[in-house]
Parts: C-alpha cells; sequence; structure tokens
C-alpha cells in the first residue's frame, strides 16, 4: 500500500489524512514511508531512515539547532476510523495522540525553508508500547549523532500549553505471607491479606510533596495500583501482594524515589519492578526562555512520564507541546479542537523565523 502526503495542505487537513492512515504500534511502515517521501521531496532537508523512524534535518550552520520530535504511532483502534468532524472538532484515533502534532511537524519542515535555529524533526515509532522497542531510544542507542540539539520539543498533547520536563514514576510490589488454612476453621491460620491492611492505611495517610523547579509546581503521587491475593473461596490466604506507584518531581533521581518508599513502608519487604527517572524543565536555559515566551502562554509543569526524559538523560532540557488534549488520548471519542492545530503551527513559525 502505497500513500503520499500532502504537505500543501492545512494543518487541520494534512491532520486528518494522517489519522486515516492506521498506524497502530508496529505497523507504522505505511505511514512512514509516506512521511519520508514527502520528507525527500524537499532539498532543503537532510533526510535519514532507521526502521521506522525518520529523521529530517536542516544544516545552515545556525548557532543554535533544536529539535521536535513526535511519535508515527497510536495505540489500538476502537471503530474510531476513519477521521470526522463536527463543527470545531475533529475525531478519530490519534486526533489528539498526537497526528494533530505529526501534522505540525511536517509543515514545519516543508515550509520553513530558512529557520532562525537549525531543526532536526524526529518522527518516530513504537511510543505507545513497551520501552525496548520505542524508536526513540533505539535512535538514542545507535544514532546518537542524529539528536544532537540545544533544546527539543516533544509534540506530545498539551492543549496548547507549555509542560516542562516530566515526573519519575516507579513501581513496586510489597508482599505480606502468612498460613493457609480453612476457612472455616480461620483460627489455625494466618490472613496474609489482612496483613496488608498498614500497607493500604500508610498509602490513605501519604501526603505528597509538592516541589516547585524552574517556577513549575510537580505534584507527587503514591497510589496502590494493584492488589493480588487469596486462593479459594474457603482458604485462608498465605501471601498477599499490593503494587504502588510512586509519581516523583525530576529532582529526585530514580535511586532517590525508592529510599523514599522504603521509608514509608519500613518493616516491609519492598520489591521495585521497573522505573523511569523524570526530566528537569530546563526552562533557565536561553533556548528553553525563547520558545515560552514565543508560546505566550503560562508554562505549567507535566504530569505523567514522557519521552522528554529521553533527551534529558542525553543532556538536552526538553518541553511537551502539542495542539491535542492529553485528557482525550486513547479514549474511543479521542478528538481535537481543530484551531489548535493551527494556532500550534502559527506559534512555532512565530519562534522559528
Amino acid at each position: 500500500m502505497t500513500v503520499r502526503l500532502d504537505l500543501s495542505q492545512d494543518a487541520a487537513s494534512l491532520t486528518a489524512q494522517l489519522v486515516d492512515i492506521p498506524s497502530v504500534s508496529g505497523g507504522e511502515r505505511v505511514l512512514a514511508d509516506a512521511v519520508e517521501e514527502a520528507l525527500r521531496a524537499h532539498p532543503h532537508l537532510t533526510v535519514h531512515r532507521d526502521g521506522d523512524s525518520v529523521v529530517a534535518r536542516t544544516d545552515l550552520g545556525r548557532s543554535e539547532r533544536i529539535l521536535i520530535a513526535g511519535h508515527l504511532d497510536t495505540v489500538p483502534i476502537a471503530d474510531n476510523l476513519p477521521s470526522r468532524i463536527e463543527g470545531p472538532l475533529m475525531y478519530g484515533c490519534g486526533t489528539s495522540d498526537m497526528k494533530s502534532g505529526v501534522a505540525v511537524q511536517l509543515r514545519l519542515a516543508a515550509h520553513l525553508v530558512e529557520p532562525n535555529r537549525d531543526v532536526t524533526y524526529v518522527f518516530y515509532d513504537c511510543e505507545e508500547i513497551e520501552a525496548s522497542r520505542n524508536g526513540l531510544l533505539r535512535l538514542a542507542n545507535t544514532r546518537p549523532e542524529w539528536l544532537v540539539a540545544d533544546f527539543a520539543v516533544l509534540m506530545e498533547p498539551t492543549g496548547g500549553a507549555v509542560e516542562g520536563g516530566c515526573q519519575g514514576t516507579l513501581r513496586v510490589r510489597i508482599t505480606t505471607l502468612g498460613t493457609r488454612a480453612h476457612s472455616a476453621r480461620s483460627w489455625l491460620g494466618d490472613n496474609a491479606i489482612h496483613a496488608a491492611a498498614p500497607i493500604l492505611t500508610r498509602l490513605q495517610g501519604y501526603e505528597a510533596a509538592r516541589v516547585v523547579i524552574d517556577g513549575l509546581e510537580y505534584r507527587e503521587g503514591l497510589s496502590a495500583v494493584g492488589i493480588e491475593g487469596g486462593v479459594a473461596g474457603n482458604v485462608i490466604p498465605d501471601a498477599c501482594t499490593v503494587t504502588v506507584n510512586f509519581r516523583f518531581a525530576p529532582n529526585r533521581s530514580v535511586e532517590q524515589a525508592f529510599e523514599h518508599v522504603r521509608e514509608v513502608f519500613a518493616g516491609f519487604d519492598v520489591v521495585l519492578t521497573d522505573a523511569a527517572a523524570g526530566a528537569l524543565p530546563g526552562l533557565d536555559r536561553p533556548a528553553a526562555a525563547a520558545f515560552v515566551a514565543a508560546i505566550g502562554t503560562p508554562p505549567r509543569a507535566k504530569f505523567g512520564w514522557t519521552d522528554v526524559a529521553r533527551f534529558s538523560a542525553m543532556g538536552i532540557p526538553a518541553v511537551n507541546y502539542g495542539p491535542g488534549d492529553p485528557n482525550l488520548a486513547h479514549k474511543r471519542d479521542e478528538h481535537v479542537e481543530i484551531a489548535l492545530i493551527g494556532d500550534s503551527e502559527e506559534r512555532l513559525l512565530h519562534w522559528l523565523r
């Protein structure tokens, strides 16, 4: 299947065309081919391809290079294709997360021939699934020279606001043990589920920190996200496991965050199962300050983890900025405000001209 993108159409129309090309994680090949072909038609860009990720660069010798990134994949389709327009809204899988942002990227790449900064545009695959398959991670590991930049903008949905950095996240498993017995003779056993009550009590009484970094307030959160226990309806369980998720401000390292969780649950067996560091906003950097000024709205902290953390790990300050609404991502009725798509393009053009 061959698809040709029309980068001369406005950003909203281009969004609809992108949405109508299915690209569920792992199935981005058709869209990646179309993006590559469309960008290679513009001689001011140098285009690279790695798997189903496409990177296009200007090389004008500017003193500063910025990077604009967006993922091509979506979550599985939920009877929400093709796209449709209802009044001021466009509905469809990926409209908000994040093909409207990708449309803006493509428009900038095609029409901004002489930006005031050199620009690297990154379109990558497999963001919505396990981290080991993430295209941006692959590029960072195998083609780091393609990602060199002074500042990065990730076109994640933010409703047209600048969201600095991102929270870190980790999950732990806390297990309580007991003695199995017949529930008719419960006094002969030791109920492991009952033994988990202090874990929930500590969570219920936990006061999460609010941390201000570069003027942005990050709100931490410690939450039970799963509980497993029980053998049968007539058995006193001998094991119970509570899964706890800690969302922490980016001034903590993963090690510091895990140590904090261990302190909260002192006396229990706490096992770290997965973790990802957050990203500092870096709004004190000149490029970041210029970006915030060009967008013209007060920045805010990013609640949640995004790929800006990968840029942070490479020493590149990064922010999230896109026309979609993060609260609509992955929903069956996912949609985007059409006006925000054009507005995002205009604000980025203002920054780069």
